[in-house]
């Protein structure tokens, strides 16, 4: 399902569950009706980065155990009328199966353009479930050994899962680090190590961090939330290059 993508990565820390965030807000501006599922049972955050945890009753859980109307586990955002969430259960236990995560997904596809699943980090349980539904995937990664040898080993699990159009985001991308490092010379052997090809290049920007922390939506002048504006363009088939690295102080 197009509908459908699995938002990703090898290791935490990354700042995927700000990608999931970011880049639903940016297919919301765009006029799409997006909904945001948190596959991250027992450590879910887009409740509150979406500024619905003081609102929330029902999640995930409750909707496969019958305790609630799917329609009744789903909250719009505090900051967009077009931007939903179904949120993660509060325990790992109750992880959603792949068979069901994928019946699920089927039918909140026929009411949404976007269906983001933001998966836990790994490739447990949880990761599972969230690719059995998926048809693309995003795998969001820092540029350094470690974090690249884990998406390798994520890109893996979903080409075993039949999760075949992959696309790399590099997010907390900062030039000057990056090149202080010294790990790479540029970002070509960065890209060969996922397996992936590259859709996005998302700069360390607290602005967009600390939107996410606040439930609000980021500045206009973000340089973050900008990226992942193009990065939405993108998903939707818009040809719209890549800035220079230079730009990514």
């Amino acid at each position: 399902m197009d509908t459908v993508t699995v938002i990703t990565s090898g290791k935490g820390g990354v700042g995927k569950s700000t990608v999931t965030a970011g880049l639903g807000a940016a297919l919301a501006a765009r006029g799409r009706r997006v909904l945001l599922v948190d596959g991250d049972a027992g450590l879910g955050c887009l409740d509150h980065m979406l500024g619905v945890s003081e609102r929330r009753v029902f999640d995930i859980a409750d909707v496969v155990s019958g305790a609630a109307e799917p329609d009744k586990a789903v909250y719009v955002s505090a900051f967009s009328p077009n931007l939903f969430l179904l949120p993660a259960p509060g325990t790992e236990e109750d992880t959603v199966s792949p068979d069901i995560m994928r019946k699920l997904m089927d039918v909140f596809a026929r009411y949404y353009d976007h269906v983001l699943i933001d998966s836990p980090a790994g490739v447990g349980q949880g990761f599972r479930s969230a690719a059995a539904s998926a048809g693309r995937a995003l795998l969001v990664a820092t540029p350094d050994p470690v974090c690249l040898r884990d998406t390798f080993q994520a890109h893996l699990r979903l080409q075993e899962a039949g999760v075949t159009r992959q696309r790399l985001v590099i997010n907390r991308f900062s030039c000057s680090v990056f090149r202080a490092q010294g790990y790479y010379g540029d970002l070509d052997p960065v890209i060969d190590a996922t397996g992936a090809r590259l859709i996005a290049v998302v700069p360390e920007d607290p602005l967009l961090a600390a939107a996410c922390a606040n439930a609000r939506p980021a500045p206009e002048k973000s340089q973050g939330a900008l990226a992942l504006g193009r990065l939405a363009a993108r998903l939707e088939g818009a040809r719209v290059p890549l800035p220079p690295l230079q730009n990514f102080r």
